[in-house]
C-alpha cells in the first residue's frame, strides 16, 4: 500500500476554482500520483490517508476514484479496495500499438502546417528534457517528454485525435515511465525527438509519420526487453 500519511505543505494543498469542482481537483491529483510513480500498479488507494494527505473529506475521493475507474486507471477489488490497475503485456502491447497509429497520424497531420513558434516550442523542450537526461533525473525528464507529445497533437488542431491520445495517455502512464528509467534511454529516447523535430520543420509528412511511430514502437520494445 501506497504510504499517504504525509500531509502536502498548505501553499501547495488543492484549491477549489471557480471553474472546477473539488473531486476534479482530486482527481487531477491522483492523476498526477500515478503520472509520477507515486501511485503504482497495485498499490491499494487508502481513502483516509489521501483524504489527510489532501485536505478533503472522504467524499471527494471517492467520487474521483469512480472517475478514474471509468478511465481504466483504477480498478474495484470487491471487499477489498480500490487499487490502482496493473495491465499485463497483452493490454500494454496493444495501447502501444494503438498510440503509435495515434501519435504517427498527428506527426503526418502536424508536418504541414507547424509554425516557427510552434517548432521553437518543442526545441525548448528537447533542450530541457537534455537537462534533465544529464542530471538522471527521470522526475524532470517524464513531464516534459509528455508536454512534448501532447505539444505534438495540440499543435494539429484535431480536437478528436486529442481526446483519444488523451484516453490512450491515461492508462499509458501505467507503465511508460518503466520505458525511459533504464540507464541511458532519456538520452536515447531524446534523440528520438530530435529526429521528430527535423521532419516536421521540414514539413515532410510521411517522415514525420514515419518517426513518430518508430519513436512510439521503440518504447514498445524497451518495455519487453527487445
Amino acid at each position: 500500500m501506497v504510504n499517504c500519511g504525509t500531509p502536502v505543505d498548505p501553499t501547495l494543498a488543492l484549491k477549489i476554482r471557480r471553474t472546477e469542482s473539488l473531486t476534479s481537483l482530486v482527481r487531477r491529483e491522483l492523476e498526477r500520483m500515478i503520472e509520477m510513480g507515486e501511485l503504482a500498479g497495485g498499490d491499494r488507494l487508502n481513502e483516509n490517508a489521501l483524504a489527510t494527505r489532501l485536505g478533503v473529506s472522504r467524499g471527494p475521493i471517492r467520487e474521483a476514484c469512480r472517475g478514474l475507474e471509468q478511465s481504466g486507471l483504477v480498478e474495484v477489488v470487491v471487499n477489498r479496495g480500490v487499487f490502482v490497475r496493473e495491465l499485463d503485456n497483452k493490454a500494454a502491447a496493444e495501447l502501444y500499438d494503438i498510440r503509435a497509429s495515434l501519435m504517427g497520424m498527428a506527426g503526418r497531420l502536424l508536418a504541414p502546417i507547424i509554425t516557427t513558434a510552434q517548432a521553437a516550442e518543442l526545441q525548448a523542450l528537447i533542450n530541457d528534457m537534455d537537462k534533465a537526461a544529464k542530471a538522471e533525473d527521470l522526475n524532470a525528464f517524464y513531464p516534459l517528454n509528455l508536454r512534448f507529445h501532447e505539444k505534438i497533437v495540440g499543435f494539429t488542431g484535431n480536437e478528436r485525435l486529442l481526446s483519444l491520445c488523451n484516453a490512450i495517455q491515461r492508462e499509458a502512464h501505467l507503465f511508460r515511465r518503466r520505458t525511459l528509467d533504464a540507464p541511458g534511454r532519456m538520452k536515447v529516447s531524446n534523440a528520438e525527438h530530435r529526429r521528430i523535430l527535423a521532419a516536421l520543420k521540414k514539413h515532410d509528412a510521411e517522415a514525420s509519420r514515419r518517426e513518430m511511430e518508430e519513436h512510439v514502437l521503440t518504447s514498445k520494445d524497451a518495455l519487453f526487453g527487445k
